[in-house]
């Protein structure tokens, strides 16, 4: 980003100096900046790197550009410096050192520099490649010897060696000052000089001593840039300084991942993907996180060559998703982020494998929010089915909403080999606990005894009673009449809602069938002193749980109530009677029905 804004602090100069400064000077500031850039990513990250290529592509352009306008671009090299026509074009930064361009070309012993208008990208390529392998300690040879050994008619350049053999043993060559005079280059000096020493040179010498002088030749026609060009310039600048900075490093990272072939380097970068990778999960920054893990997972496709050490550097990094310190992180950030953005979170999650089945239980548990805690469970419905240890000792736990979400889970899984771990459940202190296991032991055993179940009945609350009358009700279950009779027995039984007695009855015709006639026979014939309002309600409601039980057993007691009892039961054991004839007839198909059906 320091470039974008060098680069933006160079804009607002350009401006600022419109009018005043030359502009080819301008534009061969313009051009070394963009060398120097190319140069130093070509080195950091490799010629064929996505990154090096875009700012090979960029310095060629701009090059290109200046050549098409001016011919040629001609420099002179000090020790900290780059210059052209009496201009410094070119200045090292305070942290210089061997690392500036200046000092590079300088300390290789090269005094003039000048690129020639018939440049060609495979050109700019080999000298990019001069510069950048100076650093590679297998090369012996300097940027000189390498320019030469490729002899590059549009690149011409002069030597610290050259100049010392010009002087002839005087100091009169290097007396002059190139920076005062006129358009001539130094190579242009040297060859005069030549001449007046070598004047019987070979004439292919001189031949190419003309030729080069013909390409000095050149008119130079300078070009002002306009106020709506500048504009757009600037806001492409803008526009490339609002890059997100994470978003560039890790596309920085990524090309040298990419390419980097140093085992030393590629090992210290797989250090520094540990410490990317926890700097997100503390931002909170997910959908990065995924596209990280995504290219880490394909690391070995992409560098088969990547040697074993660093293979294993790359599965402790994976493997090492569902960190302790990890998980803190996520909890921390969605705990106290508002509304937080959770794009990519589920794919992490997933990526930790089930080895942070645990963990990730605990991470639920101590969520606040309903929608992080979904998220969490989601990963966990899909992690924890073959590891399901951790999330079952998890039902034990005294937080009630964590041990809902286990439910939760539970349930998709609908495997009965957990029954037995949710039915204990149906002693849990919270209600709502307590009423949802009941629809999961449902759910997982759907049919069987029903003695559990008429346990909850006498539970405290009464939407945990009611769940547990509709499973009885459903015909499902059984149990024998015995296993009632506390309840029915009981003192508090006739104080209960007419809607809570109508559904046991019901429950009891399901699970018990023909073994509850006699009871509710007895409520037929029993004359009560007390509680009598409430014991022929009883007897109304047995009357209406016979009806719908219609076995023979259970008409011919609804004909003795109706003949024997008192009038409020007499009553319904008519109607229950009335009821069971219309259902008769109606289930009955009429003769001609019958005669097709031989047919």
């Amino acid at each position: 980003m320091s470039d974008l804004k060098t680069a933006q602090e160079m804009m607002a100069a350009a401006v600022a100096a419109k009018g005043t400064e030359d502009p080819e000077i301008a534009s061969v500031k313009r051009v070394l900046k963009l060398l120097d850039k190319t140069a130093k990513s070509n080195r950091t990250y490799g010629a064929t790197n996505p990154v090096a290529m875009k700012f090979s592509q960029q310095l060629f352009e701009e090059l290109s550009s200046h050549l098409s306008t001016y011919a040629k671009l001609t420099f002179l090299v000090t020790r900290a410096e780059l210059l052209c026509k009496d201009e410094v074009v070119y200045q090292a930064e305070k942290e210089g050192g061997s690392e500036n361009l200046a000092f590079k070309l300088y300390a290789d012993g090269i005094r003039e520099l000048v690129l020639h208008q018939d440049l060609t990208q495979e050109d700019l390529s080999f000298f990019l490649e001069a510069l950048w392998a100076s650093q590679d300690q297998e090369n012996d040879d300097d940027i000189v010897t390498r320019l030469w050994q490729k002899n590059m008619p549009a690149l011409t350049l002069v030597t610290a060696e050259e100049i010392a053999k010009a002087s002839g043993g005087s100091d009169a060559f290097l007396k002059l000052n190139p920076l005062t005079t006129s358009d001539s280059t130094l190579r242009e000096l040297l060859d005069q000089e030549r001449k007046k020493h070598h004047a019987q040179s070979e004439s292919s010498d001189t031949q190419t001593a003309a030729q080069q002088k013909a390409r000095f030749q050149s008119g130079l026609v300078g070009y002002e840039v306009t106020e709506e060009e500048l504009v757009a310039l600037a806001k492409e600048i803008e526009m490339e300084s609002q890059q997100d900075s994470t978003t560039y490093i890790l596309d920085v990272l990524t090309a040298i991942l990419a390419s980097e072939q140093s085992p030393a380097l590629l090992t210290k970068l797989f250090s520094l993907w540990s410490h990317v990778i926890t700097a997100l999960f503390h931002a909170g920054k997910w959908a990065v996180l995924e596209s990280v893990l995504s290219i880490l997972h394909e690391t070995e496709a992409v560098r088969p060559d990547i040697a074993e050490d660093h293979k294993q550097q790359l599965a402790t990094l994976l493997t090492g998703l569902g960190k302790p310190e990890h998980i803190k992180a996520i909890e921390a950030y969605l705990n106290r982020t508002p509304n937080p953005d959770t794009e990519g979170l589920s794919t992490v999650l997933l990526l930790m494998g089930p080895d942070a089945v645990s963990l990730l239980c605990s991470l639920m548990a101590n969520l606040e929010h309903p929608t992080h805690q979904a998220i969490v469970a989601e990963t966990l419905h899909t992690l924890a089915q073959d590891h399901p240890e951790p999330l079952i000792r998890g039902l034990t736990d005294r937080r009630p909403v964590y041990v809902r979400n286990l439910l939760a889970i539970v349930a998709k899984w609908n495997n009965p080999v957990f029954a037995e771990a949710v039915e204990k459940l149906v002693r849990y202190p919270d209600a709502q606990v307590r009423k949802e296991a009941i629809r999961v032991f449902g759910l997982l055993t759907p049919t069987g005894n029903g003695a559990r179940l008429i346990l909850c009945l006498s539970d405290t609350e009464d939407s945990v009673r009611i769940a547990a009358l509709k499973l009885l009700a459903t015909g499902r279950y059984t149990a024998p009449f015995p296993q009632w009779t506390p309840m029915l027995s009981g003192d508090t039984f006739l104080e209960r809602s007419l809607s809570e007695k109508r559904g046991l009855y019901q429950a009891i015709r399901a699970t018990c069938g023909d073994a509850a006639i006699p009871y509710w026979e007895s409520l037929f014939m029993e004359w009560a002193w007390t509680n009598r309002k409430k014991k022929e309600e009883c007897a109304v409601l047995a009357a209406e749980a016979l009806g719908k039980l219609a076995t023979p057993a259970a008409i011919a007691t609804l004909e003795l109530g109706k003949n024997k009892g008192s009038a409020a039961v007499r009553q319904a054991c008519t109607m229950a009677l009335t009821q069971l004839q219309k259902q008769s007839k109606t289930s009955t198909p009429p003769p001609a029905l019958h005669e097709d059906a031989r047919e």
